[in-house]
Order: structure tokens, then sequence, then C-alpha cells
């Protein structure tokens, strides 16, 4: 058990810092402490021993060198049972120092700042910060060390009730520490490898460390003989599937959060009410409407049998009209930025059914990175987030002029293509899919699977091709079907011969020049 009779606290997060403080003081323990910090806990009336005093040193080089002395790090790294370590601290002069409570300069909140520089970042690189909280973990059997608030009042009740920090706790707390450091370094690496040598920036450094904390484990992972377990992006605040809550219902399980995803990113291309019904990481239904109720009816009526069982969601509020058809349903994973109190009720009668509650919804991201990773590696690439940017450039290649409603039903379907697996077909009428033809290893076949899906009529429908028709008989096929429309990136060696098709057939087709392969 670690007895504490000596505390070092410096801290950039002073969130909580006054009240451990005080109860630190209350149990007769000393405090030392810096800059910042021991001024405020001396304002609060918490007698404060300051570092520079303590060493007999002063602060130098701006506040750069505070802590970074013999009898600060002595005192946290000494073996309390180690003869040897203890006669050199009788004759250096050094006390232990039992609990190092530390927080880092806001390093990542600075380079998340618009315009943020090398010099500002550089500035807020902690060095006695790290050193002291690497130290305390290493020593983890004699030192209690806290770098989150979050733990302050675990560690003040088990002091409270035994006066000491037990082993299990305080190795716990090192393991923590640790992880912290890891991310602080990993911000700062990751930033400043984005700078190349001639002052310009990348989005690819020479290295990229990626940094994970686990939210939970999970039953199983993709099958009942996988182990596995769902990580959280340290600081991500955005809407998404990782920052939602679970309001309802059964664990997630891996495949739960895989499509729930999918069906979230999905939702959010759109900014009026809409739903996306995902089923085995592929949409099997999106709609818009006026309300979510009628997005959702519109939606299913795609594919009301690859719905059964499927991940909804939506951009909007989930209101009591619209839980209620979604209980009449098995469904496993509903997930909108909001419900009302009347659609909590209708949905909690349905006990396994998950409810997920997202962050409020705002703009799209104009950029970020998508990570895949591979076996032994990682695959970093640029979010495709151009969807709405394709249709401002696109270029008419038929005799025939789509129509201002074909354009819609075009622009709508280009959107939910995105989010299809390829090969990618989706067929559409404004604000609904008609048919979705997904992950076929030829295009032709995903426009063939469309048609053998199709529970509406897909007479007039418009078609989204996530990549160009290397061959004439995708355009033939959709000729078939009925299709009126076509949107595709080109750049085929025979696109001249889709054309030709589309004009024998009167269908217009546009070009956007940007793909939008899913794998």
């Amino acid at each position: 058990m670690t007895k504490i009779s000596r505390a070092l606290i410096s801290v950039s997060n002073k969130e909580g810092i006054e009240a451990l403080a005080k109860e630190l003081q209350s149990a007769g323990i000393e405090i030392l402490s810096t800059g910042g910090t021991a001024k405020l806990l001396k304002h609060s009336g918490v007698q404060v021993v300051e570092i520079s005093q303590y060493v007999n040193s002063p602060e130098i080089l701006g506040g750069r060198v505070k802590s970074l002395h013999p009898i600060i790090h002595g005192g946290i790294l000494a073996l309390r049972d180690d003869e040897q370590h203890r006669r050199d601290m009788e004759e250096v002069g050094i006390k232990p120092i039992d609990m190092v409570v530390v927080n880092f300069y806001p390093f990542e909140e600075v380079i998340q700042k618009q315009g943020a520089t090398i010099s500002d970042a550089v500035e807020n690189i902690d060095i006695g910060g790290p050193a002291m909280v690497r130290a305390a973990a290493k020593n983890h059997r004699h030192v209690t060390v806290l770098t989150d608030p979050a733990d302050y009042e675990a560690v003040i009740k088990e002091l409270e009730s035994s006066g000491s920090v037990s082993p299990e706790v305080n190795f716990k707390l090192a393991v923590k520490a640790f992880s912290y450091v890891t991310r602080y370094d990993a911000a700062i690496s990751n930033f400043l490898g984005s700078f190349e040598c001639t002052g310009g920036r990348t989005k690819f450094p020479a290295s990229y460390t990626l940094h994970f904390q686990k939210l939970m484990e999970l039953r199983y992972g993709e099958n009942p003989h996988q182990e596995g377990a769902y990580y959280r992006r340290p600081g991500y605040t955005a809407p998404a599937v990782s920052t939602s809550k679970q309001l309802q219902g059964k664990a997630l399980s891996l495949n739960n959060i895989y499509d729930t995803d999918t069906a979230f990113e999905a939702v959010k291309e759109f900014k009026g009410p809409a739903c996306v019904i995902v089923k085995h990481n592929n949409p099997c239904g999106v709609a818009t409407a006026q309300n979510p109720c009628d997005a959702f009816l519109r939606a299913k009526e795609c594919d009301s049998v690859s719905a059964f069982g499927g991940i909804v969601a939506f951009n909007t509020d989930v209101d009591e009209d619209t839980a209620t058809e979604l209980a009449g349903m098995f469904l496993e994973v509903i997930v909108a930025p909001g419900y009302s109190e009347g659609a909590i009720a209708t949905l909690s009668r349905k006990k396994n059914l998950r409810v997920m509650k997202s962050p409020p919804l705002g703009e799209r991201p104009a950029d970020g990175l998508d990570i895949k990773l591979v076996q032994g590696g990682a695959l970093i690439q640029d979010r495709d987030l151009t969807s709405d940017e394709d249709f401002k450039t696109i270029e008419v290649r038929t005799k025939k002029q789509p129509t201002d409603e074909e354009i819609e039903a075009l622009k709508f379907a280009w959107k939910v293509c995105k989010h299809v697996k390829s090969n990618a077909i989706v067929l559409a009428r404004p604000g609904q899919t008609v048919a979705i033809g997904a992950g076929q290893t030829s295009r032709v076949d995903s426009v063939k699977l469309c048609g053998m899906k199709a529970l509406m009529p897909t007479e007039g429908a418009a078609l989204a091709s996530d990549a160009f028709f290397p061959f004439r008989d995708g355009i033939d096929e959709a000729a078939k079907l009925g299709v009126k429309a076509i949107v595709q990136p080109g750049g085929s060696i025979r696109d001249e011969d889709t054309i030709a098709a589309c004009d024998e057939h009167g269908i217009a087709m546009v070009f956007t020049g940007v793909r939008h392969f899913r794998h």
C-alpha cells in the first residue's frame, strides 16, 4: 500500500484540482506545485510549497525548466525498499514524492486551431510533465500517478477509507498514465511529421501513430469463435457512431457497430429528413421525405425483405409516429440525433432493440482521413467527401439532355452510390432508391442484380454507377430496366461505345469525372 506523505501537483487542465488539493491537505499531505497551478491553489487557501523553493533553484528559460531536477525525479523514482536508494536519498537530501498529479500543455487543442503553426505547436510541447508522469508510472509500486481528473474522486475515497492507495489502483493508474503519454507523443509526432523541410505540408508523414481507447469488450467478433473489442479515438467529438450513446437494448456486436457506422455516415449526406437502411454493410434502402416517418417508409419500400433485421439511421430526430413504424418490424439498431419522449416510450417496448443517440449533426467536414488496417500495416487516404461538388462540373455526353427531375434523381443516386460496396449500381427516383446492386465482381452483374431485386417499377429510373462502364453491356441491361438517365465518372477507353449505346436507347448520360469506389 502506498502511504502518501507528499504530492506534486502541476496541471494544465485544472478541472477538479482545487477539491483534490484541499482533500490532500486535510489528510496532512504536503503539496508541491509550480507556476499557475501553485497560484490557483494558494488563492483557494491551499498551502503550497513551490518547486523552485523546494529544490532551491529558480524556474529558468521562461518556465521551460521547472521540475527537471534530481530532487524531484529522485523523489519520484526512488525505490523505498532499496537500501542503496535510501542511502542515496539521504546523502543528497531527497525526500520521497508519493503522488504525482500532472497533465500536459494542451498540444492537441492548439494544433486543432485554424492556422496553427510549428511555432505554436512547439511551445506547447510539455517536457517536464511527461518526464514526471513516466517516472511515477514506472515506480507505481511506490507512487500514485494521476493524469485524468475523472480519477481524483476514486483516489480520494481510497485515501479516506484506508489512508493509502492500493497496488491494484496504482498499477491501473500507471497503465493509464503511459497511455496518456503515448497519445500525447503520437499527436506531436503526427503533427510535426506533416511539415516538410521545404516548409510545405503533407497529409502523410513518414510515420503515423494511431491511438485508441477501449470503450467495451464485445461478445465476439464477426463470428462467435473470434474475440473482439470496440475502441474510440480519444478526443474525437464529431457526430459518429463512436460518439453516440446507447439508450437501450442488447450490447452492440462488432457487426452492429460496423453496419451502423455505414448507415450513419450515409444518412449524413442529406440535409432534409432522410433515412438509410443497411444490411450486411450495404444500403438496401435510402429515402428523403418531409418527415422521418415517411423517409423510413420510402426507404423500406426499396427492399423490405433485406430491411428485416437491418440497421436504420436518421439525420433528424425520431418522433412517435416514426417509432411506431420502426417498432412494427424486427430491427437490430436505430441511430438518430434525438428522440421524442413518445418515441422513447414506444421503442422501449422492444427490449432487445439497440437505440443509439448521436451528437447533434452539423455541417459535413471539408476534409479528414480514412484509415483502413490490413495485416501488418495500414492504408491512409482522404475521406471521400466530394459528392455534393461532383454535380457542379457534370458533363452531358449524350444527345438526350437529362430533365430537371432526372438530374435530381441522379444527384440522389450518386450520393447513395458512394456508400455502396463496389461494383455499385443504384437505381433511384428523386429522394428514393428503387434498387441497389452491390458488391458484384462485374459491373453488368450489378445492373442485373438491380433488376432481380427491384420491388418497385424500374421504368423511368435514374442510374448511378460508382465507376465507369468498361463495356456497353451494362448500358444495354439498364435499358431493359427502363432506365432513362445515367451518371458515371467516365474515363474508360470505351466511353464512346457506352455513349453510343445510350444514344441508341434514348438514355441521357452525364459524366462527373469523379469515381466513388468503396471496398
